[in-house]
């Protein structure tokens, strides 16, 4: 019996916890690290602690791909029907 209240306990502070969560998920689903569209815009977040600005490749439809300096938060890259992805080359700027 005593194993099974202090299995209960855990799953409620687990629950509690996953209770917690959601809003924080929805915050990251809107605004994730790195490359994410929403229905119109293409954008590239750069999540850091450390205020560095890093080289992203952007890849473009129908035109060349290009590299582009980026600071911490979000940057706009254009029209999310013009710009299929984008990600960090492993370099600082």
């Amino acid at each position: 019996m005593r194993r099974f209240a202090a299995l209960m306990l855990g799953a409620a502070a687990f629950c509690g916890t996953v209770a917690a969560a959601p809003g924080q998920a929805i915050a990251l689903a809107k605004d994730p690290c790195g490359f994410y569209k929403t229905g119109s815009d293409a954008y590239y977040r750069h999540c850091t602690s450390n205020g560095s600005n890093v080289v992203i490749k952007v890849e473009v439809a129908w035109a060349p791909d290009y590299e582009r300096c980026v600071g911490p938060g979000r940057t706009w890259l254009g029209s999310a029907s013009r710009i299929q992805g984008a990600h960090y080359v492993g370099r600082t700027c």
